[in-house]
């Protein structure tokens, strides 16, 4: 009799689970914990946003669109991108509409490798690259970086990977989880190391607009990398749209064809009402970003203090909504110090393991939550910190 295990695909079984869900499911269950552990915005979808929804209903608008999204929506996309970041996209040919950033990912992944093309992933990196990779065909090749250099890819750092057949760069800055962001200096030369190794560079860019100090600078925009670049981004961070699902991707017209095709096998379009939403938020709802941007600074400023003071060596991050501690002094793993954490003191935080082994020793906090919610959980935190030492 065949065996359930025998069943599962061995890439798929090989998958570890998410390290970011354990701890959000553990949440769930603890009604009085604090979570520091879920990338989702607290605030609401901006109003114009949810009426455009609800008109959209009202007026029959529930059938499938485009497969590439509607005209108006891929529009405003090109438009917003070469207003904001300077780069210019034809929305016919170079902007495909897609199921949240994270649908986007994987198309790019799945558009561009052959089995055993090699991925390089600077990490700490989002929990769902290597696995997107692997489910891609590829082979994810770790690229680590370090807080010494502010978490930013060095192209000597790309170098020193040494990857068999690699195919691609898949990079996010501002960065999930350290908060880092690459300059333009930075980025210059991350681009040149990609071009003379003939690479895809995917730039999953999602938290652009949460950039704290100045403006941020698309990897897309720096000179020669626009054609080997597909640009990931979308509306679930700066417009707190997480349950909307929606993205975009842009970039050059094959690799977006490409993509649109396994877009189109696979889940057809993105749901209707999110893209008229995504439409009203883009052209009209520049304040309410800027009114968050600002929330979010204020917040990180209170929990970078609070960290230091507890005695925590924390890195000050540039962007996104996420802290980085180095918990190493406290003799913990960072897994066993947050599983102690969420024991003791009812406090969710992701261990810096779950995002590569360059990871260990740190531990991710959002600060996507209130100001009293993180105060508390910051109290809560100094107490567990100060009895196991450090």
């Amino acid at each position: 009799m065949t065996t359930s295990q025998s069943r599962v695909a061995r890439r798929v079984a090989g998958l570890a689970p998410s390290g970011i869900r354990k701890f959000f499911e553990l949440v769930e269950r603890m009604p009085d914990a604090i979570s520091l552990a879920i990338g989702e915005p607290d605030f609401t979808t901006p109003w114009r946003g949810r009426e455009s929804a609800i008109y959209s209903l009202e007026k029959g608008h529930t059938h499938y669109t485009p497969n590439r999204g509607t005209q108006e929506l891929r529009e405003a996309v090109a438009s917003y991108l070469e207003r904001r970041f300077g780069i210019s996209y034809h929305p016919d040919r170079e902007v495909l509409i897609t199921v949240g950033a994270a649908e986007a990912i994987d198309l790019a992944l799945r558009a561009i490798l052959d089995p055993g093309d090699a991925v390089l992933i600077p990490q700490p990196c989002f929990v769902s690259y290597p696995p997107c990779t692997v489910l891609a065909g590829g082979v994810p090749v770790p690229v680590p970086t370090r807080v010494e250099n502010d978490f930013r890819v060095q192209a000597a750092d790309l170098e020193a990977a040494r990857a068999d057949r690699p195919r691609a760069l898949l990079m996010c800055y501002p960065n999930n989880p350290t908060g880092a962001v690459m300059g333009r200096e930075d980025l210059e030369s991350v681009v040149r190391w990609a071009a003379e190794k003939d690479l895809v560079l995917i730039a999953d860019e999602i938290y652009a607009e949460l950039h704290y100090d100045g403006g941020h600078v698309s990897a897309a925009a720096i000179p020669g990398a626009r054609d080997r670049t597909i640009l990931i981004g979308g509306f679930s961070k700066a417009w707190a749209m997480t349950g909307w699902r929606l993205g975009f991707a842009a970039g050059p017209p094959d690799l977006i064809e490409a993509m649109a095709k396994v877009h189109a096998y696979t889940v057809m379009c993105a749901p209707t009402m999110a893209q008229e939403a995504a439409l009203d938020v883009l052209t009209g709802c520049d304040d309410e970003v800027a009114a968050m941007r600002r929330e979010y600074n204020q917040r990180r400023r209170i929990i970078v203090k609070r960290l230091r003071d507890m005695g925590l060596d924390c890195f000050e991050p540039r962007g996104a909504f996420y802290a980085f501690p180095s918990i190493a002094g406290t003799g913990l793993s960072s897994e066993e110090f947050a599983e102690r954490l969420l024991r003791e003191e009812k406090v969710a935080v992701v261990p810096g393991a779950a995002f590569g082994a360059c990871g260990e020793g740190f531990v991710r906090c959002s600060y996507a939550t209130s100001i009293a919610a993180l105060e508390e959980g910051m109290a809560r935190m100094a107490r567990f910190v100060g009895r196991v030492g450090g």
